[in-house]
């Protein structure tokens, strides 16, 4: 039971953390994202949401850091958890 409620791993969380304060930092909004990604902003606020299973793919991460001239590592956790 405890897995169904847990849609997203900590890992997932803490890079959907890390892009959301990339893109606050960026002062860019969830349709910002959206548009970079190709995706609605709905999606991305599906993302944002802990109660949603919807995340950021390997692609997503790659086409975040060429638009937003960054390394894809950069919204990924330094130390595993």
């Amino acid at each position: 039971m405890q897995e169904l409620m847990a849609k997203k791993s900590k890992f997932e969380l803490a890079v959907i953390q890390k892009v959301k304060e990339f893109r606050e930092y960026r002062e860019l909004g969830q349709r910002d994202i959206a548009a970079i990604l190709g995706v609605t902003e709905g999606f991305i606020g599906q993302i944002e949401s802990p109660n949603s299973a919807s995340k950021y793919n390997l692609n997503h991460l790659n086409t975040l850091a060429k638009e937003l001239q960054c390394s894809p590592k950069d919204f990924i956790p330094e130390n595993p958890l």
